[in-house]
């Protein structure tokens, strides 16, 4: 079901597709028509490199169930086709972020220059502060 991309080509045997029936109004069609999809991908049957798997995990969130399936539905359109092709399209895009792998922050300093200013402005702040306090006198 891959298309011609730099994706990794997903076998067959990790996808379920279902035709469901689409929730909310809309008649006739929405009654009788099972034009709503729930796209299943089996992760483990995905052939991803195991850091791959543990991001699209972690990007897919609560969609992804205790058995390890990713779970897509699609409903947006009136057509089953379209939700297919719409199904598909969401996970594809799950798929690239997960691929990307995330760079390593590089911890940077404060420079001392600014932490001694930092430090000078609190220390003006409180003498501010201290001025306005009420002086001990007799009233």
């Amino acid at each position: 079901m891959s298309t011609a991309s730099p994706l990794p080509r997903i076998p067959d045997a990790a996808l379920e597709w279902r035709a469901i029936r689409s929730p909310g109004p809309g008649g006739q069609n929405v009654n009788k028509v099972a034009t709503a999809i729930q796209l299943r991908v089996y992760l483990a049957k995905a052939g991803l490199t195991p850091a791959v798997r543990a991001r699209l995990e972690k990007l897919a969130g609560r969609r992804v169930s205790s058995e390890g399936a990713l779970l897509i539905e699609a409903n947006r359109f009136r057509s089953q086709e379209r939700n297919r092709a719409d199904a598909w399209e969401r996970f594809e895009a799950l798929l690239v972020r997960a691929l990307v792998k995330p760079k390593k922050r590089i911890a940077t300093r404060v420079p001392s220059g600014e932490r001694r200013q930092r430090v000078d402005d609190k220390t003006k702040r409180g003498a501010t502060k201290r001025l306005r306090r009420p002086t001990g006198g007799d009233e």
